[in-house]
């Protein structure tokens, strides 16, 4: 047995009926909280370049990754084999100019082939609903936030006056801004509203939220036109 049949015999063994009563209790809702624990550990790791220390990380992630093609194995959905297989079949895919007979000599030129085939397999996929259907929504705020506005940009979508600032405006706003100030901002902030007892991540969800459901609505408005 290699490492990794190893990690999934010692997985299988821990929600065995007699093996141990936390793992057997645990259910892919319950595990979301250690994911994203383990995953921002990890990050933690990448950010102050510890490599010692971002090989256990590692580990504790792909932890979570075993642990849910377990529970999704013995509910009879799919096997940690089925994700590899998908992961990588996806990969080469979605890479022909490595894979194939096609040549691109730019990382721009990649991602700009990479979007164009993914919308492909959208497009020919299970259709899924809604406008922003690609955002996670457990993504943190200020994530979620940016990722609601590149939706917007990409998609050239309408935006209501009253939710957010005009694309001009944040143009403008973003050529005065560098890493250093943005940070400052935010950080001023982010204790500007706990001072005053708000939650700075829970406003801008909501905010970020209302504006994601104003565009929709304004497409809703102008496909019943």
């Amino acid at each position: 047995m290699n490492a990794m049949d190893d990690l999934k015999t010692t997985i299988a063994r821990l929600r065995a009926p007699d093996g141990c009563p936390w793992d057997q209790e645990q259910t892919h809702a319950s595990l979301v909280r250690c994911l994203i624990d383990e995953v921002s550990e990890l990050v933690d790791t990448i950010d102050r370049g510890d490599l010692p220390h971002m090989r256990e990380e590692l580990g504790d992630v792909l932890i979570q990754v075993v642990f849910h093609a377990q529970l999704a194995a013995e509910a009879g959905a799919f096997t940690l084999e089925d994700v590899a297989r998908e992961v990588n079949e996806k990969l080469v895919r979605r890479h022909p100019h490595v894979f194939g007979t096609g040549k691109l000599g730019t990382s721009d030129e990649v991602l700009v082939q990479w979007e164009q085939i993914k919308a492909l397999e959208k497009k020919n996929g299970p259709v899924v609903s809604g406008i922003f259907k690609e955002l996670p929504p457990r993504l943190p705020a200020l994530m979620f936030a940016e990722a609601v506005w590149k939706q917007i940009v990409k998609k050239q979508l309408p935006v209501p006056a009253e939710s957010v600032v005009d694309s001009a405006q944040v143009r403008a706003l973003g050529a005065r801004l560098t890493e250093a100030g943005l940070g400052k901002m935010l950080f001023e902030l982010t204790a500007a509203a706990r001072v005053n007892g708000l939650d700075p991540e829970g406003a801008l969800r909501l905010h970020a939220t209302q504006v994601m459901r104003a565009v929709e609505g304004k497409v809703g408005e102008a496909q019943s036109v």
